[in-house]
């Protein structure tokens, strides 16, 4: 019977010294980015770790540097909605690539309960991150105050109104929301009803708002029917809700675009036909909106370009340049916090035609 094999010893910084012909002081410059190496060093010592198989040790390196290369992209959903959420991720796919260029790692925490809280919070105080992008945070989350007071540099996807200086990204959710509702306005509708989800955090509000606005002295004849998430079975049932105690509304603003696929299915459901009976538009331009029958008009709003703005944020804060990058750009402030607004803009299909005579 064979005994296994001795693990072959791991390469060290003194044998790619020694195979480079170069001191260990001039190999410690070279990974640490330093200028002041020779080409031909530089190229001796390259040589060298490809033939001794050398493989940096990035922990104990981050440790010497107090830095862990790691940021937090954290999500207060059920996890449900976080698969299901195409905006989230793109949010997530832009913030990766970003993070990736940069050398840092992205880990995902998603927040369902409230175990869940007190794990991440607990993981953010232990130092296992180096800074923080934050979807969906509420008023009062529990998250905001431990980054708050923990100064961990973050960005947050959004802006709840007590982030005390946290930088955010986000778009304009008013007017986006007044745009699309003057979409249905403009072609005849006047019974129009808003699927408002979200209403405990800043963007649920602000669509709302935007709404209302463009509704004006109509909208003590539209319908506000609140639903809890921005998922597509809300949406279902709270467009069935809906058409059942109001069933002259003739156009339906659905405030995401999961939320308006569950609307458009609950209409076909009762027998309706869209948009011959009734209208539907969403918000994000997902694949929701396009995998729709017919293809929802919508808002596009930019989620890779709200996760790539939000790792540059969180890493210029993390390496001390944020006032290079903000520079730049055109940051506004809520409050006291910074941030930037992404354009929006309606992508009209094939959800809207003027409501029938009556």
């Amino acid at each position: 019977m064979s005994t296994p094999a001795h693990p072959k010893k791991r390469a060290t910084i003194h044998d790619v010294a020694r195979e480079a012909g170069v001191s260990r002081g001039t190999v410690s410059r070279y990974f640490n980015g330093d200028s002041y190496v020779s080409t031909s060093s530089r190229s001796a010592i390259e040589q060298a770790i490809a033939k001794v198989g050398y493989v940096p040790n990035t922990a104990a390196r981050n440790l010497v540097r107090q830095r862990t290369q790691t940021v937090a992209f954290i999500v207060h959903e059920p996890a449900s909605l976080f698969t299901e959420d195409p905006n989230i991720g793109g949010i997530l796919v832009g913030a990766n690539n970003e993070l990736s260029e940069r050398d840092y790692q992205l880990v995902c925490l998603v927040i369902d309960s409230a175990r869940d809280t007190h794990r991440v919070e607990q993981y953010l105080r232990g130092g296992f991150v180096d800074g923080a992008i934050v979807v969906s945070a509420r008023m009062g989350d529990p998250v905001t105050r431990v980054i708050t007071e923990s100064r961990i540099p973050a960005t947050y996807i959004g802006h709840p109104p007590d982030l005390a200086g946290i930088p955010f990204i986000g778009i304009d959710n008013i007017t986006a929301s007044r745009s699309i509702t003057q979409e249905l306005l403009d072609v005849g509708h006047e019974n129009i009803a808003i699927l408002a989800a979200g209403l405990d955090r800043d963007s649920g509000v602000d669509r709302l708002e935007g709404f209302s606005q463009a509704m004006g002295p109509l909208l003590n004849r539209g319908l506000i029917q609140p639903v809890e998430t921005y998922s597509y079975s809300d949406g279902y049932d709270g467009a069935l809700e809906l058409l059942h105690r109001a069933p002259d509304v003739t156009a339906i603003f659905a405030t995401s675009d999961a939320v308006a696929a569950g609307a458009a299915n609950a209409i076909k459901r009762l027998g309706l036909r869209i948009p011959q009976d009734v209208s539907v538009v969403g918000f994000d331009d997902s694949v929701w909106a396009t995998r729709s029958d017919p293809e929802l008009t919508t808002i596009h709003q930019p989620s890779r370009g709200m996760g790539t703005a939000a790792a540059q944020c969180t890493v210029a804060q993390i390496e001390g340049t944020f006032d290079e990058w903000a520079a730049p750009r055109r940051l506004i402030h809520l409050g006291s916090a910074p941030g930037i607004m992404l354009d929006t803009y309606v992508v009209p299909r094939n959800s809207v035609a003027p409501p029938r005579p009556q």
